[in-house]
């Protein structure tokens, strides 16, 4: 077997793993934020890429994979409904609280100081 052949396998393999990690992390996100979620993949740079993820209760997280093709396996696996972009449907069902209102905006919109 050739080296080349040999270093994609284990590509293959940690690629596959690193789905099946993220597939349980998105699955505990759904269970614990009203049974389901919903999802958006984003290159992030470096290779990575950003999972946003939307619970059916409104609340939301990301997760970074080491490629696009782990995030896609990983949300596939979990029953993650994924979305193109993270606006107009999928942005409206976001539910922001006093925490993420303070550490967007702060002091420029008359929220509170982050003293």
């Amino acid at each position: 077997m050739s080296e080349t052949t040999q270093a994609d396998e284990r590509l293959d393999k940690r690629s596959e793993k690193q789905a099946a990690k993220l597939a349980r992390e998105m699955q505990a996100f759904a269970r614990s934020h009203g049974g389901s979620a919903e999802g958006q993949l984003a290159h992030i740079g470096r290779g990575r890429t950003r999972v946003a993820l939307v619970g059916a209760n409104g609340e939301w997280g990301n997760l970074v994979a080491r490629s696009y093709e782990a995030a896609k396996k990983g949300a596939e696996k979990a029953g993650i409904t994924l979305h193109d972009d993270f606006d107009g449907e999928l942005a409206a069902k976001v539910r922001t609280g006093r925490y993420e209102w303070s550490r967007m905006a702060g002091l420029q919109v008359g929220g509170p100081s982050n003293d």
